[in-house]
């Protein structure tokens, strides 16, 4: 049995990686999806003995399996956005205090005090629609803050406008967390000179806008709301955890999470730092479905254990994690 202070208490990488070890012994005895995975690959709990030799499961098989190490009853199902037609991921979730000890933990160790915060999110593609874990994720935070101030907004820019301003003046730190494209729609209806407010964009145009480059996206950004830099959210459907990028497109994971970049050509052979490649996330808040996810995103990672975010593969579905395409 894992625990969540299992999980949550790792403070050094000799103790993330033993944890990562006996986290895929459990979900290889546990998953049968995954177990059948790494035997195609010929790895099991005998020939595993290295952090580097766990295989990583293809994000895909969200979208076609039920991912999960548990037995017990799911107590929801998080599922990603996509266009109609479009097969979503379905993430199986049978114990929410997982998630929820991640997102608060990891909230608090980028931000510190969820109290010391108003919380303002635009987040209208999500609101529309059932099943999203970021809107989990925000809808807790936002309880957390204990500030009535705290609260969704769905296509009243003009009201939000109006508080962000004021909020803003009066000398209130204020985390406004949007997606992308309604970012963008709100600064082509007000500038803003912002002192005390810090802009955190999830990534997603939603077929909205044209899809550009992060570098031109956050000047515009900065322009826009009168900041000089802009925090991102790195998160997605099938993880419990998210890393946090506070300016420049660098992200940073909570303890519990990790990225390894594999090469693009061949899946299996991992690459060294500084080099692009496949973005590998070991998330072990996943315990219960599976930790060990290959995803269909490019990025870079550095020699602190920091990485970026470059684009998507190629012919992958476009979907709401927080990324854009080059």
């Amino acid at each position: 049995m894992i625990t969540t202070s299992d999980i949550f208490e790792i403070g050094s990488k000799k103790e993330f990686e033993k944890m990562a070890l006996k986290v895929f012994r459990f979900q290889y005895e546990h998953n049968l999806v995954y177990q059948q995975f790494c035997q195609l690959l010929r790895k099991d709990k005998t020939n595993v003995k290295r952090l580097e030799e766990i295989p990583f499961l293809p994000i895909q098989f969200f979208k076609s399996h039920i991912v999960v190490s548990s037995t017990e009853t799911v107590q929801t199902t998080f599922t990603s956005s996509g266009t109609t037609g479009m097969i979503t991921s379905r993430h199986h979730v049978t114990d929410l205090a997982f998630y929820e000890e991640s997102f608060r933990l990891g909230f608090r160790q980028f931000y510190g005090n969820i109290e010391d915060y108003v919380i303002l999110a635009l987040l209208p593609s999500y609101l529309e629609r059932e099943g999203s874990s970021l809107i989990y994720m925000v809808d807790d935070l936002i309880k957390h803050t204990n500030n009535p101030e705290s609260g969704f907004y769905l296509n009243n820019y003009e009201a939000l406008a109006e508080k962000l301003i004021r909020l803003d003046q009066e000398g209130q730190n204020v985390i406004l967390i949007g997606v992308t494209y309604a970012l963008l729609d709100l600064i082509e209806q007000q500038n803003f000179n912002l002192k005390n407010t810090i802009i955190m964009e999830t990534g997603g145009m939603k077929g909205r806008r044209k899809e550009i480059i992060r570098e031109e996206l956050h000047q515009i950004l900065c322009d826009g709301f009168g900041v000089s830099e802009i925090h991102s959210e790195y998160g997605m459907t099938e993880l419990l955890s998210q890393a946090y990028s506070l300016g420049n497109g660098i992200f940073e994971c909570p303890n519990w999470m990790h990225i390894i970049i594999r090469d693009p050509e061949d899946a299996l052979t991992l690459l060294e730092n500084n080099r692009n490649g496949g973005i590998n996330i070991i998330d072990l808040a996943n315990v219960n479905s599976c930790s060990f996810i290959a995803t269909q995103d490019l990025g870079k990672k550095y020699e602190n254990g920091t990485f970026e975010v470059l684009g998507r593969f190629d012919h992958s579905d476009i979907r709401g994690c927080n990324l854009m395409v080059l």
